[in-house]
Order: C-alpha cells, then sequence, then structure tokens
C-alpha cells in the first residue's frame, strides 16, 4: 500500500476546503479580500472597514461602518481578574501572556461559551478590540508603568499607539499603523488559520480557536520573521555591507530572512505598502539607514528572484516597528492583532457545514511482532 500512496509533507499544495475570503495567486504575487484587491484597500480601507468587510462579506456604508466601529469601541475592556493575571504573567513572553489572558476569558465571559454564527461573530468584535488591550497593558505592566486606559475617541490602530506608547499619535503614524493591520488581516489557510480550523472543527468555541492560532502564530517559522529581519538589519550595520552579508549567506546555503513564502513565487503583494512606509517614517524620524540597508540587501537578492526568493511583507514591518521603539517581543503579538478578524471569519467557515478535519499518516514502524512479557525481556 505504501508504495502507492503519495505523501504531501506540510499539506503542501493540498486543497483541503472551500473560502470566500481571500483569493491568493502566488504565481502572479495577487491578493485580495472578498475580491478586492489589497492594493485598493490599503491605499484607500481602514482597518474597520476591512474587518467588516471580511466577517461580514461586504463593504459597509457609512451607517454599518459607524455602527460597527461603535461596538468596537464599546469592546475596550478587560475583566479586573484579566489584569491579576497579566501581573502575575507579566515576567513572561508577550505572545505567551496574550494566549494565556485569551485563554482566561474564555472562563471568565459567559457569552464566550456561546456557539453559532452570531455567537461567533459578537464574542469576534469583542476579541478584536481586547487583544491590543492585554498587549499594551502587558508591556507596561512588566516595565513598571501603569496600563493607559483606551481611548474611544482613537481609531483602533490610533488607540493601540495610544496604549503602547501612551501618547497620542501623529496621524502618520495612525495611518502606517492601520495599514500594516490592514495588509496581516487575512491570508487563506496559513498555520495558524488551519490550527484554528481544525480546533472549531471539534465544535468548540471561538475563543478555543484563537487561543490555538495564537499559540501556532508564536512559532518562528510562522510569525517571527518581523524579528528575524531586525535582527538581519542589526548584524548588517551598514547599507555597504549588505551584497557581502548575502553572499556569505548563500554560499552557506543559508536563509536569507524575509525573502521567499510558502505560497508566493513572485514578490509578496503587501510588501509594496511596507517599503513605501518604511522610507516615509525613516525620512521623518531622521533614520534613513535602516531603508538603506534593507534596499541593499533586496538589491543584493535580485539574482535570486528568479527562484522565488522575492521578498515578502515581514521583510519591511520590524524596521517599522523598530523605528517607533518597540520592543522586538511585540512584532508577533502586532502580526495578531491585524490578524484577528481573519481568524475570526476562517473560524465562521469552518463553522458552516463544520466536518471535523482528520488527515491521515501513513505507518512506517515496525512490522508486526509478538509481545513479550516484561519478565521474559
Amino acid at each position: 500500500m505504501s508504495d502507492n500512496v503519495k505523501i504531501n509533507r506540510g499539506l503542501k499544495g493540498i486543497y483541503f476546503e472551500r473560502s470566500g475570503v481571500s483569493d491568493i495567486d502566488g504565481s502572479q504575487g495577487k491578493l485580495s479580500y472578498r475580491g478586492y484587491s489589497i492594493h485598493d484597500l490599503a491605499s484607500h480601507s481602514t482597518f474597520e472597514e476591512v474587518c467588516y468587510l471580511l466577517i461580514h462579506g461586504e463593504l459597509p456604508d457609512a451607517g454599518r461602518l459607524a455602527v460597527f466601529d461603535a461596538t468596537l469601541k464599546s469592546a475596550r475592556s478587560l475583566p479586573p481578574a484579566i489584569m491579576d493575571i497579566i501581573t502575575a504573567c507579566q515576567h513572561g513572553h508577550p505572545m505567551d501572556v496574550l494566549r494565556t489572558a485569551v485563554s482566561a476569558l474564555a472562563a471568565m465571559e459567559a457569552d464566550s461559551q456561546n456557539v453559532g454564527e452570531e455567537a461567533f461573530v459578537a464574542n469576534g468584535i469583542r476579541l478584536i478590540s481586547q487583544v491590543p488591550i492585554i498587549i499594551a497593558a502587558h508591556d507596561a505592566i512588566r516595565n513598571g508603568r501603569t496600563p493607559v486606559v483606551p481611548d474611544a475617541n482613537l481609531s483602533h490602530a490610533g488607540n493601540w499607539l495610544w496604549m503602547l506608547k501612551g501618547e497620542k499619535p501623529t496621524p502618520e503614524a495612525t495611518r502606517l499603523a492601520d495599514v500594516d493591520f490592514i495588509l496581516h488581516a487575512e491570508h487563506g489557510a496559513n498555520a495558524s488559520s488551519f490550527a484554528a480550523r481544525v480546533t472549531i472543527g471539534t465544535e468548540t468555541n471561538l475563543h478555543g480557536g484563537i487561543v490555538t492560532a495564537l499559540a501556532t502564530l508564536a512559532g518562528p517559522a510562522h510569525g517571527g520573521a518581523a524579528e528575524d529581519v531586525m535582527k538581519m538589519v542589526q548584524e548588517i550595520g551598514t547599507a555597504d555591507r549588505a551584497a557581502a552579508y548575502v553572499k556569505a549567506k548563500r554560499a552557506a546555503k543559508e536563509a536569507v530572512t524575509g525573502f521567499g513564502h510558502r505560497v508566493y513565487r513572485k514578490e509578496d503583494p503587501r510588501a509594496r505598502h511596507m517599503r513605501e512606509g518604511v522610507r516615509q517614517l525613516g525620512a521623518e524620524m531622521g533614520a534613513p539607514e535602516w531603508y538603506e540597508i534593507l534596499q541593499a540587501v533586496v538589491e543584493a537578492m535580485q539574482p535570486y528572484a528568479r527562484h522565488g526568493l522575492n521578498v515578502n511583507v515581514d521583510f519591511y514591518s520590524g524596521v517599522i516597528y523598530q523605528l517607533h521603539g518597540i520592543a522586538m517581543d511585540l512584532y508577533v503579538p502586532i502580526f495578531a492583532i491585524g490578524r484577528m478578524p481573519g481568524w475570526i471569519i476562517q473560524c465562521i467557515e469552518q463553522q458552516r457545514g463544520n466536518i471535523l478535519i482528520r488527515p491521515l499518516t501513513l505507518y512506517n514502524g515496525p512490522e508486526p511482532r509478538t509481545y513479550t512479557p516484561i519478565d521474559d525481556r
């Protein structure tokens, strides 16, 4: 039997379900949400509008968006006991603290146990608002500060920066954070979204799926690329050293962080929007050298583009966070803030016509053998 079975390790190239959310064309480097190009959304939309689009399937009119935004803002609170948990875990990694807090919310908020699409939408909207509060509160507590109270007058991105830094962000900084969230909002059956679907397939509640997604995103092979790119940039130091760095990496047959993607064979379509953000923010903050290093690496990697080693979105994200003075261990949690609506709609889709996800493994262990009692071994 084993000779006739094809193993697709990592389920590469396997379609396991239909989805009406993300359309990813890896060969052409294209991405759309619900039929809308990522370029149009990143250029003209807001994260709140994209959340609505992903969850409800259509762009909202002004009235529906206002109601949705008000619902998000009204959910900017945490049970006091969650703050106690964050304090008890303050020395933990931010992703571990975030995962633990979301899991605890499932035990503290009665509505989190409700299932069905309406409950998933309501619980999802609440979690979209709560996740950045958890992350910002933990960062404050671990640094000996009092957590900043959310500001209902600010957008989702603006309030995130306010809670994290304790100062009102500029319109430019808010817009860049907003675009970052839009670009990370949804991306098909990536590892964390698939893991969430597996969990929801067992008919659990939404919080269970999100906890699974968070645990999966925390792995460096999935969510850690932005942090690794920043470490690479610091190691290179100056733009004139980029070519030698790339040459040494390639000679040693080692990957250059931020290049290549499991899906895209051409440049990640999200990358261009982050690239321009790095350039502008670096110029505004008097630190253009970070952008110059990144572009020098891109130029040095150009000969390998034909092999599918093109720049991806996380190549630029880390430097943006660095320019904002954000600690490296917050890069993956920021990814999670943006990905929340994508995880939620993936969970909702899985729940519709649900089926338990249960693939097979091909046995390649010992042939049948006789059990020997312990005294005879």
